[in-house]
């Protein structure tokens, strides 16, 4: 077992607080740093596209991956917004406003039955159908977060194997060095502090490892946006699960 200093080394490296857990399928053992914390209610910000995606394909409102929502041409502060996306490159560069459009298209009545059915977070949608899982009353903790990305992966969600599959295929992190690692970041934000996640799982020699990252800091960190993807490579890398 790896010693809680050396995991806190990772989040005071980047001036973040924050809690980790990683899920072995094949053992049936999780690992924690911070195991109060990984309890803890946060709003799931852009981690919530993967259930999003999932519904926007279960309902039909998206046909495909390549399923293109044009850009409404209002300028946003991230350019890679700033133009027609597809599902897969919404997911990539995390296009709050194709997946706004996505929800305004489902409508708050099918979405609410549909968190509902795949039982994620605390499955309140509250605060507006294109905020809820921004600013609204959504919330998730990391351990509901492994258990709704185990049933993923297991394919025991109560959507369709063709929905589960696209959504497995755009969230590919990295497929190298014998292990395929896939996740999706989020980032919240309240008057004074950033929260953000990396959630997802890494599958390499037969067996399958479920993490979930969350980290907070002072929204003057400059490392904060960078410190999600590292912190969790560097806790996998010092497994041994990747390189």
């Amino acid at each position: 077992m790896l010693q809680r200093r050396i995991l806190k080394k990772y989040f005071d490296d980047f001036d973040v607080k924050g809690s980790f857990v990683m899920y072995d399928l094949n053992n049936d053992k999780y690992l924690y740093y911070d195991s109060a914390r990984c309890n803890i209610e946060f709003s799931p910000a852009s981690t919530s596209k993967i259930i999003n995606a999932l519904i926007g394909l279960e309902t039909g409102v998206i046909k495909d991956e390549n399923f293109v929502i044009p850009w409404d041409g209002v300028k946003r502060w991230v350019d890679a917004w700033n133009k027609d996306l597809d599902l897969k490159e919404a997911m990539r560069v995390s296009g709050v406003p194709y997946f706004q459009e996505l929800a305004r298209r489902v409508g708050y009545d099918k979405l609410r039955e549909m968190y509902d059915k795949l039982n994620y977070g605390n499955k309140d949608i509250d605060g507006g159908v294109d905020r809820f899982w921004l600013t609204g009353a959504l919330r998730i903790t990391q351990m509901q977060q492994i258990d709704f990305l185990k049933r993923l992966y297991k394919e025991e969600l109560p959507v369709s194997k063709r929905s589960m599959d696209i959504v497995k295929s755009i969230i590919v992190l990295a497929d190298t060095n014998g292990y395929l690692m896939r996740g999706k970041t989020g980032w919240s934000q309240s008057d004074t502090a950033d929260i953000g996640w990396l959630v997802g799982w890494v599958e390499k020699d037969g067996n399958v490892y479920f993490y979930a990252t969350n980290v907070e800091s002072s929204l003057e960190n400059k490392r904060f946006a960078e410190s999600r993807r590292a912190i969790t490579d560097k806790i996998l890398t010092e497994l041994g699960i990747i390189k």
